[in-house]
């Protein structure tokens, strides 16, 4: 089943975009569903192939929705169309931001979580570009608002970032700042990153200055980790490390 999302300007001549998201996957929790996580994939991918990873964790209390991002041509492959959560120039913060997807892809993915019951604990995460979005939904989290500053709806427990990078840094730690509100979930909200020493896709100093930027902003509950040697892709270390810190920000029962 597709989605599609239409994103309007302010401007009176502005033009409407339309992003047709693909189709979404679902792993049920095999016990009690005590937290639910959107879990994005990167360029080029789809949900499926993490539904599938996922799927295989010891994390029963967990459901995990793994949507797919719209087929679009995409600035750093010189107008290729594939999947992707928004246009990028390069995977880094340094190149120009697409507020435009960010803001529909951050819109898809809090539709998702803003349905799941008021009594499980809501969090997102993702892989490269997928990471880059989880994270941006972090910011939003924090500010309270979109970057088209339309409100944003959830209340995140928990973000995971892996081999990514942080779109719209810049001005962030200024945005949080000037409220009191913001700064206080900016602070509380738990952020997990953690990034290959040899990443030759998204390199490993961009996920260090993707950590830096969150923790200058005023993120305080962050955890960086570093994998020597490992390159643009998850390995079982990583995964456990990431289920031993779901399990503990989250408070889910025992691995089983």
């Amino acid at each position: 089943m597709s989605y599609s999302y239409q994103t309007v300007g302010s401007g009176s001549g502005t033009a409407r975009k339309t992003f047709d998201f693909g189709r979404t996957h679902v792993v049920r929790p095999k016990g009690k569903h005590q937290a639910t996580i959107v879990w994005l994939h990167g360029l080029g991918d789809n949900g499926s192939s993490w539904s599938q990873i996922l799927e295989s964790l010891p994390l029963p209390n967990i459901k995990w929705i793994c949507p797919t991002a719209p087929t679009r041509p995409v600035a750093i492959l010189g107008g290729f169309p594939c999947t992707a959560w928004f246009d990028a120039g390069e995977l880094s913060e340094d190149g120009p931001d697409d507020w435009e997807g960010l803001d529909a892809s951050a819109a898809h993915i809090a539709n998702f979580l803003s349905t799941e019951p008021s009594d499980v604990k809501v969090g997102i995460g993702g892989f490269s570009m997928g990471a880059a979005m989880a994270l941006y939904s972090a910011t939003a989290c924090a500010l309270g608002r979109y970057g088209n500053g339309n409100p944003y709806p959830i209340s995140l427990r928990a973000v995971v970032g892996l081999s990514g990078w942080l779109p719209g840094s810049r001005g962030l730690r200024n945005k949080i700042e000037v409220s009191s509100e913001a700064a206080r979930r900016a602070a509380s909200l738990p952020i997990l990153l953690s990034h290959g020493t040899c990443d030759d896709v998204v390199p490993y100093k961009n996920g260090e200055k993707c950590a830096q930027s969150l923790s200058i902003a005023g993120f305080r509950n962050l955890t960086f980790k570093t994998y020597e040697g490992i390159g643009h892709y998850t390995v079982p270390i990583e995964m456990d490390e990431v289920c031993n810190w779901l399990t503990a920000r989250l408070g889910l029962e025992g691995s089983r």
